[in-house]
Parts: structure tokens; sequence; C-alpha cells
């Protein structure tokens, strides 16, 4: 049974973002994802795999759940499992977002650091060695399928039905469920939608960590199903989400600027259309480190952080 907190993941608003139109013709719409109870579109994901897990007779309450994250699932699934009666570890880069650790200590999930260099992949290999080792449950959000279903039947089917005509659509790729599951929902509608994706540039100490171009490719992900890919250093994508806070008055999180700030020069090669940006998380969990005024004076250190 779902709980009354659990019930509200999902049915996030689409909102348009008029100040930031290039041009007469083009819309760009944001899905704010930050309104899910935990703060991101990882509620989704992990409630759904949860609840899989429970229908399968594997999970049972006081059972501990693992998983590998650099933030937002960790903390979704710490928010889940309060609700569910479910221990959560979780194996995290050392170099996230500084409130990460604080988040997670928050909800009393345990934290298993790993060096970033290892990547992702080093993260999930960990997670899967403490589930083993203790007989725990291992979540597994980078090759659940799950994870692309619930947002082909949710997140896809909610952005469609706010906005049957969608030209384009931008999100992070992540574990590739996201942008694989809602962009073939937008193609049944629209097969010739643009699904573009979009990474963090990271720096030397976290090379590796998500980045397609260090070798890690989501087992979820095919890379054949996307128009595009950008690249967004952490700058550009602090800039961004400042702008979007200024500007519209929406709490954008640092995924949300990287993608808008891939959507504004997607833009500019078009004369009309309507683009949908994933914005996955808010900006609260940020505040305390302040990146965004690192952003503008120029911190090169913001890529030795994972932000998103």
């Amino acid at each position: 049974m779902t709980s009354e907190l659990l019930s509200l993941i999902g049915n996030t608003p689409l909102v348009e973002l008029a100040r930031f139109s290039p041009k007469p013709g083009i819309r760009i719409f944001a899905k704010l994802e930050g309104q899910n109870p935990s703060g991101s579109v990882k509620d989704r994901i992990v409630l759904a795999m949860v609840e899989q897990a429970e229908r399968n007779g594997v999970l049972k309450p006081g059972d501990t759940i693992v998983e590998a994250s650099s933030g937002n699932t960790g903390i979704a699934l710490a928010m889940v499992g309060k609700q569910k009666g479910y221990n959560v570890k979780v194996v995290i880069p050392r170099q996230v977002a500084p409130s990460i650790k604080d988040i997670l200590d928050l909800y009393e999930a345990e934290v298993v650091w790993c060096e970033p260099v290892a990547g992702m992949k080093g993260a999930i290999d960990i997670a899967r060695e403490e589930a083993n080792a203790d007989g725990h449950y291992l979540l597994g959000q980078f090759s659940d399928a799950t994870n692309v279903q619930t947002h082909y039947h949710g997140t896809g089917r909610e952005i469609v039905e706010a906005l049957p005509d969608v030209d384009v659509f931008v999100a992070g790729i992540g574990t590739g469920g996201t942008v694989m599951g809602v962009g073939k929902r937008l193609r049944e509608t629209n097969p010739d939608v643009r699904i573009i994706g979009v990474e963090p540039r990271l720096g030397e100490q976290v090379q590796g960590l998500r980045s397609l171009s260090e070798g890690f490719i989501p087992p979820l992900l095919e890379l054949d199903q996307l128009d595009g890919r950008f690249l967004v250093d952490s700058a550009a994508a602090m800039e961004t989400a400042h702008n979007v806070i200024r500007a519209e008055g929406v709490m954008a999180g640092a995924s949300a600027g990287a993608t808008l700030h891939a959507a504004l020069r997607v833009a500019e090669r078009m004369d009309k259309g309507n683009i949908v940006v994933m914005f996955s998380d808010g900006a609260w969990k940020y505040l305390p480190a302040q990146p965004w005024a690192a952003a503008a004076e120029g911190d090169e250190s913001l890529d030795e952080t994972h932000w998103w």
C-alpha cells in the first residue's frame, strides 16, 4: 500500500519559461521534478523499483536496500525507505555536492564513500559487493528496465497530456532512464521529435563519474535513439540555473541549468517549435555551497564536484 506522502510522487507541473524564448515562435517548457516529495525526479523510479521488488517477494519491512548514487537517487531511496520500513545504504563518490551527506544523515541512511576516480561503475561495483556480502537488496537504477518504463508510463505520459506538440525534448543522460523512457513516449505522438541528452563535463579528479566519454555507458541508454548530445560544464549550468531563478522565480537545480543551457543552444538553430526541458531537481540542496557565486567568479574547481 502506497502512503499518502508517496502518492504525491509524479504529476509534476510543466511550466513555460517565457522569458527564455530566444525568438518568436519558440516556446520553452520546464518539467518541474523538484516538486516531488524528496525534491527530485528520482522519487519516481525509486518507488517503482521498490514496489516491483515487493511484488516479486524479494523485499520485506526491515530489510536493507543498497544503491550507488551521486545524490538524488540516494535521497529518494532514503525517503521511500522511511515510508516503507526499509534500511538504506548508499554508496556515493566523495566529491558530490556538500549537502548530500547532510541530507542522507537526516534520513538516517548509511553512507559508504568511494573514490571518485573509480567512476560510477566503481560505485556500482562497490554497492553490489556490499549487497552480496551482507545479503541486502541491490536496487540497481542503472540496469533495471523499470527505470525506463516508469518514465514512459509516467513522466512521458504527463508531458504528452500537458503539451501534445513537442518538437524537442532535453534531459540529462544520467542512468538513461528518463531520456529513453520519455523519448519513446514522445515519439509515439510525434515521430519527428528530437531527443537531446546532456551530460556533465567533469574535472580531473572526478573523471569517469557518469561520463560517457570516459567509457561508462549506462546499460539502459541506447545511443542511437539520441538526436544529439551536449557536454555542459558546471559554471555554465550554475549560471543558467541562477538566471532562471532571477528571471522566472523557478528554483532550478544544477542539472536544470545544464539542460536549459543545452536547450537554448538547440533553439538557436530553430525557427519555431516547442522545447521541453527536464528540471530534475530544485536549487534547495545546493544553497549551502553557493555554487552560483563560484560560477560568477570563474572558479575552475566547480568541475571537480559532481553537482548532478
